[in-house]
């Protein structure tokens, strides 16, 4: 059978820029001509991006020009907060549903510290207040995840948090002046995903749940 006249198969980049804290530079990355013209050709037919609850005015001006997304074969969507998660659309870009496996592009989570400690546990930022946290979810749904550190914080976990995550192989490490090429990374990721939580999670892991698989995989329990 010929191809022609066949639609093209839709692919999902989903970004999500968190519940809390604004990120509005990655919503501004997230239109870049650059950034674009990658994701159309790696065969991305669709944008959805949820831009929190202060990037709604930064959202409609960026795509308010229709046309040239259209021109680049690109569809893009936005909505504010989901108090029941967004695991629907992480489901979407790991390729159910009518899509093929896309991408999800996620902030890093946001800041932690412990009431025994001052000191902040790096696994306790993959979790936000609207769920069990974008980062989780995707890494246990299997799409490939590109995880992008909010460099307006006062902190560098969330560059300590992406690095760890990036040298373990289960996300690629994303920065807002060079978020194309994360595109082309995520592909190479898509090649050998992990799954989560790592094979070698023992019963004392599991028990601790995510902040104990993360302290272990980065160094912190004995």
């Amino acid at each position: 059978m010929s191809g022609e006249g066949q639609s093209k198969p839709k692919k999902l980049c989903f970004v999500t820029i968190g519940a809390t804290a604004s990120f509005n530079s990655l919503i501004r990355a997230c239109f870049h001509p650059k950034f674009l013209k990658n994701l159309a050709k790696a065969g991305y037919t669709d944008i959805l991006l949820q831009y929190g609850k202060n990037g709604k005015s930064m959202f409609e001006e960026l795509s308010q020009h229709q046309s040239d997304l259209n021109s680049l074969g690109l569809q893009c969507q936005g909505f504010g907060l989901k108090p029941e998660g967004l695991r629907q659309e992480m489901m979407t870009a790991k390729g159910i549903t009518g899509f093929v496996e896309g991408v999800v592009i996620s902030h890093a989570g946001a800041s932690y510290r412990s009431r025994e400690d001052s000191s902040p546990f790096i696994g306790t930022y993959l979790s936000d207040t609207i769920g069990s946290g974008s980062i989780l979810d995707a890494l246990r749904i299997g799409v490939p995840l590109v995880v992008v550190p909010n460099p307006e914080l006062l902190d560098n976990h969330q560059v300590e948090l992406a690095e760890a995550l990036a040298a373990q192989g289960y996300v690629v490490h994303g920065s807002l002046d060079n978020l194309d090429a994360a595109i082309n990374q995520a592909e190479e990721l898509r090649k050998a995903q992990k799954t989560w939580p790592p094979v070698n999670s023992g019963t004392h892991r599991q028990a601790q749940g995510l902040q104990g698989v993360m302290d272990e995989e980065m160094g912190f329990l004995d």
